[in-house]
């Protein structure tokens, strides 16, 4: 341990019962956050009433953009060939995000382009981001019934690359930096290796 922090909580009179209960920053007691699959995430309320429905998004529109996001996401990982765990955690990163911003303020492709980028080095996998971008450009001019040609690296491409970033920043704040995702496939894995 840090001994100021020590120092801080003899200062402040904090008992050991205290201390074991978080961390003392200044004279605020932080405690840990626990991420349960019986912990809910979200509020029923904000479950149906997300913001893009509250910016006047019809329901069905909204969930099929969320389809397709998530779809490009596993598409994307697949062609950067990245494991599933890594494209799973993106697409609950997309969701999670969406359930607090609105689709009609966020476009759906550059934020699916980021959750891709920021999975892939939370599941310590990492991809270049110029990687990641040429993977969605070769599946737009795919889904466009084009034929795929490369991306060029002129002031469109920097200016993509710049909002990708944004994007992803943007999606760090909106979780407050809370990105663990504990995937139930994860959890069976750990259970079956001490049931045997």
């Amino acid at each position: 341990g840090d001994g100021r922090v020590g120092s801080r909580r003899a200062r402040s009179g904090s008992s050991d019962k205290m201390a074991a209960s978080g961390i003392l920053i200044g004279d605020k007691l932080y405690s840990s956050i626990a991420l349960t699959l019986e912990n809910c995430l979200i509020s029923e309320e904000k479950l149906f009433l997300t913001a893009s429905v509250s910016d006047g998004l019809d329901p069905e529109v909204e969930t099929d953009l969320r389809i397709v996001g998530c779809e490009l996401i596993q598409a994307a990982g697949i062609l950067l060939k990245l494991p599933q765990v890594a494209m799973a955690t993106g697409q609950v990163l997309f969701q999670r995000f969406f359930y607090s911003k609105s689709f009609v303020k966020h476009p759906m492709e550059i934020l699916s382009m980021a959750c891709v980028h920021l999975a892939s080095k939370i599941e310590e996998d990492p991809r270049r981001i110029r990687d990641v971008i040429n993977v969605f450009h070769h599946l737009r001019k795919l889904r466009e019934k084009k034929s795929p040609a490369p991306l060029l690296l002129d002031q469109s491409y920097v200016n993509l690359k710049n909002q990708v970033i944004k994007a992803e920043r943007r999606v760090l704040k909106e979780l407050g930096f809370c990105v663990h995702v504990k995937h139930p496939h994860k959890v069976r894995q750990f259970n079956l290796l001490f049931e045997m």
